[in-house]
């Protein structure tokens, strides 16, 4: 219901109109009452010196009849105002009223506003948790994608590493028994080699000792021969009688005297046996360069012979 540009709320339109109602009757009977209402009494002229009569009012019923009136007047009154006071509070009840309706009015379009709020804070969290939901499953299928890209990549690797692996495995095999070829091949020809190698070392051994017996035989020959001929030329005394010397004496391959020390010994048969090599200037030497080679820087021991 509309007065004027006021709405009000259905649930107080019939309570409302009652009341509106109502106010208007007891504001038309107050109307009619004080319009209506027997005036106040004029106060009675009473000329005290005016002789009495028989229609004169007595005093007593006088005082009585403007005693009843005021009663009746202050009656009416009381009740005038006591209507004008409920006519206060029931305009104050329908301010109330017509507030408390306003508030709830407006606590109605808050809490419609509030549920519009939480209405679309509601579907725009379920809009969200949808793209989220959505933007998930896109992830979820893309990982799914790539997890199955991954496993085939994975499946391919392991399947080439096995063939590799076993490809290696089989030329490891073979290299294997290539190895143990060459291997017992090497050992056959070593074995060969070692049995040839001890055999040459045999005869090696028997040609250098039989060499070194003709060395050592040469190398004593000549020695002899060198000793011979210091005796020759040794001019002895019988004071050497059983005394010796040991000198070094250096030959050229010629076996000219290259010099000769005294190492140890007495010193006349040391001087003697100086003189009697100096005085050859030659000495006896093999041309076999492996007995010259022991000679040419000799160590001598010699001692004098007496016949």
């Amino acid at each position: 219901m509309k007065i004027g540009k006021f709405t009000w709320p259905s649930e107080l339109t019939i309570p409302l109109l009652l009341s509106v109602a109502l106010h208007l009757g007891i504001v038309v009977i107050l109307f009619a009452g004080s319009k209506f209402s027997p005036s106040v009494p004029e106060a009675m002229e009473v000329q005290l010196d005016a002789p009495l009569s028989e229609e004169v009012m007595p005093e007593e019923e006088i005082v009585q009849a403007a005693t009843v009136d005021k009663a009746k007047v202050e009656q009416q009154l009381e009740a005038i105002r006591a209507a004008e006071q409920q006519r206060k509070d029931e305009i104050a009840e329908l301010e109330r009223r017509a507030a408390e309706a306003k508030r709830q009015r407006e606590a109605e379009q808050q809490r419609q506003r509030e549920l519009e709020a939480e209405q679309r804070a509601e579907r725009e969290r379920l809009a969200r948790e949808k793209e989220a939901a959505l933007k998930e499953q896109r992830e979820a299928e893309r990982k799914a994608a790539e997890a199955e890209k991954k496993r085939k990549a994975e499946e391919e690797a392991a399947r080439k590493a096995e063939a590799e692996r076993k490809r290696r495995e089989e030329e490891a095999r073979r290299l294997e028994e290539e190895r143990k070829r060459k291997e017992q091949e090497a050992r056959e020809r070593a074995e060969r080699e070692r049995q040839l190698q001890e055999e040459l070392e045999r005869e090696r051994q028997a040609r250098a000792a039989a060499r070194s017996r003709q060395v050592q035989s040469e190398l004593g020959k000549y020695t002899n021969l060198i000793k011979a001929t210091i005796q020759r030329n040794l001019i002895a005394d019988p004071s050497m009688q059983g005394k010796s010397c040991t000198v070094n004496i250096r030959l050229a391959p010629s076996g000219f005297v290259i010099s000769v020390n005294r190492i140890s010994g007495d010193a006349g048969v040391c001087k003697a046996t100086e003189n009697a090599v100096l005085k050859a200037g030659t000495l006896p030497v093999s041309e076999d360069p492996e007995v010259f080679a022991k000679m040419k820087d000799i160590n001598l021991t010699f001692a004098p012979e007496f016949n």
